[in-house]
């Protein structure tokens, strides 16, 4: 099952101590080139990042961190290449959620996107360009040991042969599970924000063709995809199916670079949107986005809304599942009587159980103190899809407290952990492989150990 990481603050430790090692490498000590992969470099800087990160997450290592930590970068590395050879492409969608849920969990942890600021000694942009290179690569990585394991099964007999020759004492612990239903409604935006909104844009959209200012000047001072703001509102060469429907559309009909688009509404908000090069059936653009605000009080008439149909649940006047079916605003849910779903990122697997560090934070805040079958009060909470605030009512549906394995109530849980198993076996057996066919150089000075994989250092 999918796992976050249980130190959440300590991740913003981490990420701060980085930053303050990045600039006294800069200012004091010279970079040193440590491996090199294929025609990647892993600089000693990125081995220190990873140390401190591993140190603060409370890791410990079997064996020297300056092995084990510069190997499993080499690994990663493997799996990026092979990715770019296979044409792996991560949607602009699936990097712009990821960073918006990472940086919407550090506001909430640090208060303020303006201690956040502060904390990090950077600006947000600054942060939302460190963490969008990671969710790339890491989504890149993802989606390359799909590919790999895609064709995997497991069969009930593998799975109950497992457990019985598992002895008593490795039994796996199951951690409390959960499962939980819940309903969103969007605030209402005012027809004058959105207008307004609107107007910006196509006073953005005058200047550019007047000549009075490039667009991507006003990406940088005024999108709110900040992802891409510091690039000029940049985007890299995408397919029509890695980019939202409306955009994709519009885009792709452009064919003047010193145009501007008409306005396009995506799930992100109005964009307007400029031609940089087409490439085949690739395009790349920059674009502005501006997303309609909702007001405090507009907030909190929605979550009085919620309320009042929390009471008609509990009053029995209709189902949780039906409100979900009929009202909700969460299009992932309302069709499984809202149902939250759980998706493991390495199989593809889904389930309706979650543990609680799996659960949305502000869900989970909530979840933690109900009784099963208890309706919650309406909460705000951040859409992690769209980065929107939200209103919500969750269920508790089930509850499931931890205990020791067994085969009749645990049976998706330890196909899991027999899948995870095979899984390991499959790309243990292709880094193996991909080993023998790939540039490796090691500086002799980190050349002496044990490593996990034999084959980094060629005989001649």
């Amino acid at each position: 099952m999918k796992k976050f990481i249980n130190f959440r603050f300590v991740v913003i430790l981490v990420l701060a101590m980085i930053a303050n090692m990045e600039t006294y490498a800069q200012d004091n000590v010279i970079d040193e080139v440590v491996w090199v992969v294929g025609d990647e470099a892993i600089l000693k800087s990125d081995v220190e990042e990873a140390r401190l990160e591993a140190l603060y997450k409370q890791r410990r290592f079997d064996g020297d961190p300056y092995c084990i930590i510069p190997e499993e970068i080499a690994v990663q590395k493997l799996f990026l290449h092979q990715a770019k050879l296979d044409s792996i492409d991560v949607a602009e969608s699936e990097i712009i959620q990821r960073v918006d849920m990472l940086t919407n969990m550090y506001i909430q942890e640090i208060g303020s996107r303006e201690k956040m600021e502060e904390y990090f000694n950077k600006t947000s942009t600054q942060i939302r360009e460190a963490l969008r290179d990671n969710a790339r690569d890491g989504i890149t990585v993802q989606k390359m040991q799909q590919k790999l394991v895609g064709e995997i099964k497991v069969t009930p007999s593998e799975v109950r042969r497992y457990f019985k020759d598992l002895p008593q004492d490795s039994i796996p612990y199951i951690p409390t599970q959960v499962e939980v239903q819940i309903i969103t409604l969007q605030p209402k935006i005012p027809i004058s924000e959105i207008e307004e909104v609107k107007k910006t844009l196509r006073e953005y959209t005058d200047r550019v063709t007047k000549g009075d200012i490039d667009f991507s000047t006003l990406a940088r001072l005024y999108s709110e995809d900040r992802a891409t703001a510091y690039r000029g509102g940049e985007m890299e060469f995408m397919g029509r199916g890695m980019l939202d429907p409306a955009y994709a559309n519009v885009a792709f009909s452009l064919q003047d670079p010193k145009k501007v688009s008409k306005i396009v509404e995506t799930e992100f908000g109005y964009h307007i949107i400029q031609l940089i090069e087409k490439r085949g059936d690739r395009i790349k653009t920059r674009h502005i986005l501006l997303k309609p605000k909702v007001s405090d009080e507009e907030l909190a008439a929605t979550c009085a809304r919620l309320d009042s149909v929390a009471d008609q649940i509990r009053s029995n006047k209709f189902s949780f599942d039906d409100a979900a079916a009929v009202i909700s605003h969460d299009k992932d849910t309302r069709n499984n009587h809202g149902i939250m779903v759980n998706i493991n990122e390495n199989t593809g697997v889904t389930t309706s159980k979650f543990e609680m560090q799996d659960l949305p934070q502000d869900v989970a805040k909530v979840v933690d103190k109900m009784n099963v079958g208890e309706v919650s009060r309406a909460f705000p909470m951040i859409n992690e899809k769209d980065g929107r605030e939200v209103c919500a009512i969750v269920k508790l549906k089930a509850k499931i407290n931890g205990h020791k394995a067994t085969i009749a109530d645990d049976y998706q849980d330890l196909k899991d952990i027999v899948m995870a198993k095979r899984r390991d076996e499959v790309l243990h057996k292709w880094i193996l492989e991909k080993q023998r066919h790939t540039y490796v150089r090691i500086n002799e000075n980190w050349q002496k150990c044990d490593f996990k994989y034999p084959g980094w250092i060629k005989k001649d």
